[in-house]
């Protein structure tokens, strides 16, 4: 009843909002390795990582995901809290952003109040914690204190409790005999005011139990605890204060659990009784080298909330051992490169900046999602390497993978282990030269490609002969300098940002301050060019992202918008320029994406175009660029930023990876890559059931060839639905459309009505080869 209640209000409450489940054609890749807090109710103990939260029953061990794509908004978390009563979790945000989950209930309530505060800075909004009171919950922020009604799901009042009525900054609240105390860092100390007086707003209503920095506060049955910077716990008695412990490290989370008191520091947890007897105590164990961040109980075990293994679960009376509690994820939440396989995606978290700056130097690990689990490696197995980004998987070996890494070199893994790390004493790699420090070594290995000769090719910046070649067959390796358009003087000063490789064995760079460069080795006789001057179309000098689409049209992305070469087999020979893609919106003609800082392009089976950008999302493109056929941001897909770092695509199950500034998510736009015959073609689901909707989510007709007709007819040879590659393509609002190596049928006939019970055939025609195939498809209705 009270469920129904709270549905029936959020109707009628004006800074609600409800967000979308994306959960149809989206899935999240979120880490859940670091996690900030712990809560528990209704027998589940709930946890949450950097932007997202899990669940886990206690009594099933049933694991439960939460995150953009069930609705969340991806910003950063800082506090949760569950309420038992009614039946719900608080989501708190550094931003002051508030989402609520109720039990059983796709539905994610996003509560705007704070966040839209304009007499709060925006950096005084985080929120610190949420503590009970009846059907009050009150949120202490870094600027005072909330109260938000949970039964109306609406705020009440503000308390802005510093002295004059000023902001001060709240760590926690508890509810102790008639009073309300209120924990104050900023040398503000501990406060109280009577809790049920009709004017708490009043800052004079608020006195001062005790001066100085306070971190928490929180009462255990009938005693009150509170724990100060200087990371000593008192009970306090009259207010009156008696220290009863000093810890090593700052508590990082007090909680009464219950009758219980659990205080975690970075290395123990404690659980005490009301009297502050121990009850049990966990210190970190050698064999989880982590931090402790958050803690609760329950009769039998302690549940953990750790900085690198997610939750540690451990028996309460003797906490020796310790299980792994958290979804399946990749190791962190930041992904910088990402390259899809037909099984999976690589992952890795290497971050440089714009200008090719990758310090501080970050030491992280690497992982690949294979088969749906993935498989962590972590930075003691690499060799050290530091700042990996790019990979490439050698298409002849698919258990090799190189790495690159901005800063050690190259790194080589097979069959998940790495094997090889090459660098300057090893391999053809070059190190750049500090004058000031001989011994300084630093390669700065970026994107890489495979040739059709199963040669890798590389692109290190900074250095003279940036161009390297590499066989994994015979361990050669070949170096190429880019002087003839780059001064040698400046060149060991320039970075290159992407690297693409043309079935004419043409090397396409995109670089700082020269453009796009072009170089072949035209059998001993290099041909190099660049294009980066505003004479030949180029917005800026600085190029950031390439592909060559299927027609063999390069599509370049720069810091300030999109450009394309069209013309790629003159390029050496003829005074080239760049285009524009000009588009008309409102009867208007507009440049596509200006001035955009595009980070990546990727080009799918249909030829369309997907591009990531700095701060603006995503977009999907017709073939030409004359057509957004999506454009996914915060506000209307489940990305946890719109900052996007790459972007990959698996053309085989129509799978686009896209790393986001705040995490991994996938979209499953069901286009493939076409298939030179059409032997294996084949159409799905079939038979057609009645409980498929079959408008909505369309028979495909699977591994069709690049230039095909097809034709739909009934059993008496009457024709339902005809379409061609270059014609129907997908998108189009055609009842048959073909989208790459997939056609999507919507059941509808030449008269757009659904198609009656019955037999159906597909009659395919290569356009090309002339091969035929036929398929049979029965739809029930």
């Amino acid at each position: 009843m009270i469920k129904r209640l709270i549905v029936f209000i959020i109707c009628l409450v004006p800074l609600l909002q409800n967000a979308q489940d994306f959960s149809a054609l989206w899935k999240g890749h979120f880490s859940y390795y670091n996690i900030k807090q712990v809560a528990q109710g209704n027998n589940k103990v709930y946890a949450a990582a950097e932007n997202a939260v899990f669940s886990v029953d206690v009594l099933s061990n049933e694991i439960k995901e939460l995150n953009t794509v069930n609705g969340l908004s991806g910003e950063t978390i800082s506090t949760i809290y569950y309420s038992d009563l009614y039946e719900l979790l608080i989501i708190g945000y550094e931003s002051g952003l508030i989402e609520i989950a109720f039990d059983n209930d796709d539905e994610i309530l996003t509560i705007v109040d704070i966040i839209e505060k304009p007499t709060i800075p925006a950096v005084q909004k985080r929120i610190n914690h949420m503590n009970p009171y009846g059907n009050l919950v009150y949120i202490s922020t870094n600027y005072g204190i909330s109260v938000f009604n949970l039964e109306r799901l609406e705020f009440g009042d503000t308390y802005f409790i510093g002295n004059g009525g000023s902001q001060i900054q709240i760590k926690q609240t508890t509810v102790f005999g008639d009073f309300i105390y209120v924990a104050c860092t900023g040398g503000n100390g501990l406060r109280k005011a009577q809790v049920t007086s009709p004017n708490l707003i009043d800052y004079q209503n608020w006195q001062t139990v005790a001066t100085g920095d306070f971190t928490a506060v929180e009462a255990v049955e009938d005693k009150l605890y509170v724990v100060n910077s200087n990371r000593q716990i008192f009970q306090v008695v009259n207010d009156v204060f008696n220290q009863v412990f000093q810890y090593n490290t700052l508590p990082s989370d007090v909680k009464s659990v219950g009758s219980n008191l659990v205080v975690t520091t970075n290395d123990n947890v404690f659980v005490y009784d009301a009297s502050f007897n121990t009850i049990s105590q966990v210190s970190t164990n050698t064999e989880f080298t982590t931090q402790y961040t958050s803690a609760t109980t329950d009769a039998n075990y302690i549940y953990i909330g750790t900085t690198h293994f997610g939750v540690l679960k451990t028996p309460l009376a003797i906490p020796t051992s310790f299980e792994e509690v958290h979804p399946d994820g990749p190791i962190l939440n930041n992904p910088f490169s990402v390259q899809a396989q037909p099984d999976g995606v690589w992952v890795t978290f290497g971050e440089y900046t714009v200008f090719f700056n990758p310090y501080p130097l970050n030491s992280r690990g690497i992982s690949h999602l294979k088969n749906d689990k993935w498989i962590n490696t972590p930075f003691s197995e690499v060799f050290n390497a530091q700042c990996l980004n790019a990979i490439s998987v050698n298409p002849s070996k698919s258990n090799q993978a190189f790495i690159s890494s901005f800063f050690s070199g190259l790194l080589e893994v097979n069959d998940e282990i790495p094997t090889n790390l090459y660098n300057q004493t090893n391999s053809g790699l070059e190190s750049l030269v500090e004058p000031n420090d001989p011994s300084y070594v630093d390669i700065r290995v970026g994107e890489s490609s495979f040739d059709n000769n199963g040669l890798l090719w590389t692109i290190t910046s900074f250095i003279n002969k940036p161009l390297k070649s590499y066989n994994p067959s015979n361990n050669q390796w070949k170096s190429y300098s880019f002087t003839d358009v780059i001064p040698a003087e400046y060149g060991s000063n320039l970075g290159f940002a992407d690297l693409e490789v043309g079935n004419d064995n043409t090397k396409w760079v995109a670089s700082y301050k020269y453009g796009l460069i072009g170089f072949n080795e035209n059998g001993g006789s290099p041909k190099i060019k660049s294009v980066y001057k505003e004479s030949e179309n180029m917005p800026v000098e600085f190029a950031t992202a390439l592909a060559l689409d299927k027609r063999n049209q390069l599509w370049i992305g720069t810091f300030s918008g999109l450009r394309v070469l069209y013309n790629t087999s003159n390029f050496f020979e003829d005074n080239v320029s760049v285009d524009e893609v000009i588009i008309l919106e409102d009867g208007i003609a507009k440049e596509l994406l200006f001035q955009q800082l595009i980070t990546d392009i990727e080009v799918d089976g249909s030829n369309n175009k997907w591009i990531g950008t700095a701060d603006s999302g995503i977009f999907y493109l017709s073939s030409d660029g004359q057509k957004t056929i999506y454009h996914f941001t915060k506000d209307n897909a489940p990305l946890p930023s719109n900052t996007i770092t790459d972007v990959s695509i698996d053309d085989i199950n129509g799978i686009v990876y896209i790393a986001t500034s705040k995490g991994l998510v996938s979209f499953r736009s069901g286009g493939s890559s076409p298939f030179e015959t059409l032997v294996n073609a084949y159409a799905y689901p079939n038979p057609v059931r009645p409980n498929f909707n079959i408008v909505d989510q369309k028979v495909k007709i699977k591994d069709i060839s690049e230039n095909v007709n097809i034709k739909i007819t009934d059993i008496e040879g009457n024709l339902v639905a005809e379409a061609q590659s270059r014609t129907n393509q997908r998108y189009g609002g055609y009842n048959l459309e073909i989208d790459g190596g997939t056609a999507y049928w919507n059941g509808k006939n030449l008269a757009n009505n659904v198609v009656a019970s019955g037999v159906y055939l597909v009659m395919l025609s290569d356009l090309d080869s002339f091969e035929t195939k036929v398929l049979k498809i029965m739809v029930v209705r």
